[in-house]
């Protein structure tokens, strides 16, 4: 219940930047398909709509960090948000020169799916904590991390490329980890 309460009296300001940037992501690119041709050319200099949202990701962070009240804070994310997905949109230009890149896309697709996870991973950290905890205490994350290790081992011994060997390391490493918590979890409730 007391979780509850909390989420009531503070706004989850992550999950409106992140609509915020999705929607102005969609009416830039929309804007920009409807008018190829629409640019604002001021003495010589291209102006992108990059800028603006530039300015309004900063006005967004400014009002965010220099006020605590709970309307200003809403608008402080949704200004946030829109700066982002403004600049998001522009991506593939400012990497490539092109604003008709497919990387625009990949970069909305990775940048959505992790801000997704960020966001629940932090509305739902006691849980995970919690599971994770739990986990850690039972005889599964001793098997798991045996699994890992052998694996991961059998991988380094098997392979000549870089990338996999790198990849199975951190494995056996994560392996050896769970091995190591599980253990010193049994020492300690043993002790007790």
């Amino acid at each position: 219940m007391v979780e509850n309460e909390k989420i009531k009296e503070r706004p989850n300001l992550s999950v409106l930047a992140l609509v915020s940037f999705l929607a102005s992501f969609m009416v830039a690119r929309i804007f920009t398909t409807l008018s190829p041709n629409t640019v604002l050319i001021s003495e010589g200099y291209h102006i992108h709509h990059y800028w603006y949202g530039l300015i309004i990701l900063a006005i967004g962070g400014w009002l965010g960090i220099s006020y605590e009240n709970e309307r200003i804070n809403r608008v402080a994310a949704i200004l946030f948000g829109a700066g982002g997905g403004i600049i998001g949109d522009e991506v593939g230009l400012l990497l490539t020169s092109e604003y008709w890149t497919g990387i625009t896309f990949t970069f909305l697709t990775i940048f959505l799916a992790f801000a997704s996870i960020l966001i629940l991973l932090f509305r739902f950290s006691r849980i995970i904590l919690n599971e994770f905890s739990q986990f850690f205490r039972s005889q599964t994350s001793l098997y798991l991390g045996v699994f890992l290790t052998t694996i991961s081992v059998a991988f380094i011994l098997e392979t000549n490329d870089i990338a996999v060997m790198i990849a199975s390391i951190v494995l056996t490493m994560i392996g050896l980890t769970i091995i190591l918590l599980y253990f010193i979890h049994r020492f300690r409730t043993r002790k007790k």
